[in-house]
């Protein structure tokens, strides 16, 4: 769990992800999922994985079983009727909220999702299911991606389907990114770079990555971003950006409207899809990434493009690498470690 630098986090993702599908496959095989018959399932996060349990809860919906995404807030109280089981969600297993909204609920079926299967989370619900992501930055890289593929594959399983054939395609998908991604990413920073705020837009799990990516750049590149709905953003948080703020759109349908319409009133706009009639103009730069006509593994296809943007920015910034200014101290359940994540 060797805390690296951001873009070799960056670019180590389609091992990641390759190394991740082994493992999770491996462990789903042996994990009991009997307690979820039938259940109401909550996914639990703070954080990055507070996004990455609302696309959990998307895709779960999705699969036809009743589904929510809940922060910590939400569930030290309503003890009994918030979900009839629980995913906790901690990459480190050592987020302390979730490790305190669980215990709370001691005869609930349980299974923690952390980067490996040792750690005080995993030890409190008996049951986890390890990503395998390994190595990282600070500001959430591998750890997201490798949250959502297995948050994908168990998602299927409690669905009592067969896992997705489009998984496989996923690491070669994520290493053309890298690959074809990288000029237009370099654009889309340099452009972005000069702005006051950025508004991220996504629908479904695009909306999950819409916050991921205003606290990615929030760490990494300490710009104020944030992480608005697709359909929520027309009635009226919009109407505050101009020549001076950014907005990045995730997304196939209405996202690309905001995108070409923000750019039209001289917003620094970037648009990451799976279209390719998206023409790029005046203030308007276009990311078009491989789909895989599956939500999971394409939010994790389009939140690399914007990792990639992300350490542009940080590295324009001259803010390479940097850990977190305002470290707190009572978030995790060991001291902060320089070295690892």
């Amino acid at each position: 769990m060797e805390r690296i630098g951001y873009k070799n986090a960056v670019a180590r993702q389609p091992e990641s992800l390759a190394e991740g599908l082994s493992v999770v496959r491996e462990a789903l095989a042996r994990l009991d999922i009997s307690g979820f018959a039938g259940k109401t399932v909550g996914f639990a996060g703070i954080g990055a994985s507070y996004q990455a349990a609302m696309a959990g809860a998307v895709y779960l919906r999705a699969l036809g079983i009743p589904s929510f995404p809940y922060c910590p807030t939400d569930l030290y109280e309503a003890l009994d009727s918030a979900a009839g089981a629980f995913v906790a969600l901690s990459a480190s297993g050592q987020s302390r909220e979730i490790s305190d909204v669980m215990r709370l609920r001691p005869s609930t079926p349980k299974i923690a999702i952390c980067r490996g299967s040792e750690n005080p989370l995993a030890e409190l619900t008996g049951a986890v299911l390890p990503t395998g992501s390994g190595s990282d930055n600070g500001a959430s890289s591998t750890g997201y991606t490798g949250m959502l593929l297995a948050i994908g594959l168990l998602c299927e399983r409690l669905a009592g389907g067969r896992s997705s054939p489009e998984w496989n395609r996923l690491p070669a998908a994520v290493s053309k990114t890298l690959q074809s991604a990288s000029g237009q990413a370099s654009e889309a920073a340099k452009m972005l770079g000069a702005c006051s705020s950025i508004d991220l837009v996504g629908g479904g799990t695009g909306y999950a990555n819409a916050g991921e990516g205003a606290m990615l750049i929030r760490e990494a590149v300490r710009i104020p971003a944030a992480g608005w709905d697709t359909m929520n953003y027309l009635h009226g948080p919009m109407e505050s950006q101009d020549r001076r703020t950014g907005v990045i759109a995730f997304g196939n349908g209405r996202e690309t409207k905001i995108a070409e319409d923000m750019a039209g009133f001289g917003c620094p706009s970037v648009l990451i899809t799976n279209r390719h009639d998206i023409a790029q103009r005046d203030n308007l730069v276009v990311i078009a990434v491989p789909g895989l006509n599956h939500p999971i593994a394409d939010a994790i296809i389009e939140i690399v493009a914007l990792q990639m943007i992300t350490g542009d920015m940080q590295d324009a910034a001259g803010l390479t690498n940097i850990t977190f200014r305002y470290r707190q101290t009572d978030t995790k359940l060991k001291p902060w470690s320089p070295t690892e994540v």
